[in-house]
């Protein structure tokens, strides 16, 4: 596992025991982003990151690295902390919000990447201890896997526009929906829903349960936008923290 030494905030939105309180924003900079999304060379390859569509995936070995990394620097200059959910590959975006699903035992996370790597012929991912964990990985090393990309946050949206490119070549109609929180009490998620419920009388939001760890985790979703464009600019300008686009 080489090629890392990664941390960052978790993914997305925290989530909460209890008060629904607002999460906080990424610490992270367009100069960062920007010099992250240039081509890099190990080893004598070079890669190319690149701005991908939500829904893309990407299927291959997983790997994690844990204590010889641990408060190390990522390759955006965050520290890296085994215990965050957090991943690193060779080319997408800085802060792209990923599913890792094993293909052995069914089981899935979503991390947050902010780190490249891995440099190993045959993997695609590099995962944080813990993310391995709950994944059943931390014990085998490595296992199959399936990525798939829920979102971006807004730094990505702003640099792709800028430099000409989309996060999506086009309009896609769809089930997309924003992320605006998650709980381990199904309480605090119940009062998010009831927050954003009906929001601008457009959207509406539905409480997922999932099974976590052994635990269950309430994610919020704001439902309801025909496009990833839509639910982006959503984004911008209600500035919701720590919010990412899904697909429902």
């Amino acid at each position: 596992m080489t090629g890392c030494g990664s941390r960052i905030l978790s993914p997305g939105v925290p989530v909460y025991s209890g008060e629904a309180s607002v999460p906080s924003k990424p610490r992270s900079s367009e100069a960062i982003h920007r010099a992250t999304l240039r081509p890099y060379t190990v080893n004598g390859k070079t890669y190319h990151p690149t701005v991908v569509s939500v829904g893309w995936t990407q299927e291959g070995i997983a790997s994690w690295y844990g204590p010889d990394f641990h408060g190390g620097r990522t390759s955006n200059g965050e520290i890296y902390n085994m215990y965050e959910m957090t991943a690193a590959h060779k080319t997408l975006p800085m802060n792209t919000m990923v599913r890792v699903t094993n293909r052995r035992n069914g089981r899935s996370v979503v991390v947050r990447i902010n780190d490249r790597g891995p440099f190993v012929k045959g993997r695609i991912v590099d995962l944080s201890y813990i993310a391995a964990k709950r994944l059943g990985i931390d014990k085998t090393g490595t296992a199959p896997v399936k990525l798939t990309v829920l979102g971006f946050d807004n730094i990505i949206a702003s640099l792709a526009k800028r430099s000409g490119r989309s996060v999506r070549e086009r309009v896609v109609l769809g089930n997309f929906g924003v992320q605006v929180g998650a709980f381990k009490r199904f309480e605090g998620a119940e009062i998010y829903r009831k927050r954003y419920d009906n929001f601008e009388g457009r959207y509406h939001t539905e409480v997922r349960k999932f099974i976590v760890d052994g635990e269950p985790l309430y994610r919020v979703w704001l439902m309801g936008f025909e496009s990833e464009e839509e639910a982006r600019d959503f984004i911008k300008a209600w500035e919701i923290p720590g919010a990412f686009i899904i697909r429902g």
